[in-house]
């Protein structure tokens, strides 16, 4: 059995995700840990219902000191990022090396680095009038958005598109990549 811990910032969208495909057989040799997030959100709340140990922790410069000390307190099999907006220090990233996988909304190298998540990400990619746009699925290392990738996949887009029906794209994207991901890892 694999071990998961995720860290997440907002609502845990792809988080859910994972623990539907787990309970669902389509992840069966995976386990949700613990959940870590930067601020209490709904994905926290979502973690207590499913009684999967969860922290809450404040954004401050220890933040990564403090993920690493309960890391090596459950030592999981590989650390998702899912919708996580802090941004892991270059120790912590050396650490947990080829164990941190993180889903972005958009085809890396492109539309990648500090600053660009979320709907800032669609807007760029509507502004600059791009005819595709995607998710890849990476390893985190200290520079933001740079590590080697796992598995990426893109969709059109239309030219009636908008940040939002762009981002309702992608999620649907980002879900399938980061379960097929896990099942190759």
């Amino acid at each position: 059995m694999k071990k998961l811990a995720v860290l997440v910032s907002g609502k845990g969208t792809n988080m859910l995700h994972i623990i539907q495909s787990i309970s669902n057989g389509e992840l069966d040799n995976f386990k949700v840990s613990l959940v870590i997030s930067d601020r209490n959100c709904q994905a926290i709340q979502y973690a207590c219902k499913e009684n999967i140990k969860t922290f809450s922790l404040r954004r401050t410069n220890t933040l990564s000191k403090e993920i690493d000390h309960i890391m090596m307190k459950y030592i999981p099999d590989f650390i998702i990022c899912s919708g996580f907006l802090s941004i892991l220090d270059a120790e912590f990233c050396e650490k947990w090396a080829g164990k941190i996988i993180n889903i972005h909304p958009s085809l890396l190298p492109k539309y990648g680095g500090k600053g660009m998540y979320g709907m800032i990400v669609h807007q760029k990619v509507l502004n600059n009038q791009e005819k595709i746009s995607g998710a890849t699925v990476h390893y985190v290392t200290k520079d933001i958005d740079s590590g080697n990738i796992i598995l990426k996949k893109s969709c059109k887009i239309s030219s009636q598109e908008t940040p939002i029906s762009l981002s309702k794209k992608i999620s649907i994207i980002e879900k399938e990549i980061l379960i097929q991901s896990l099942k190759n890892l």
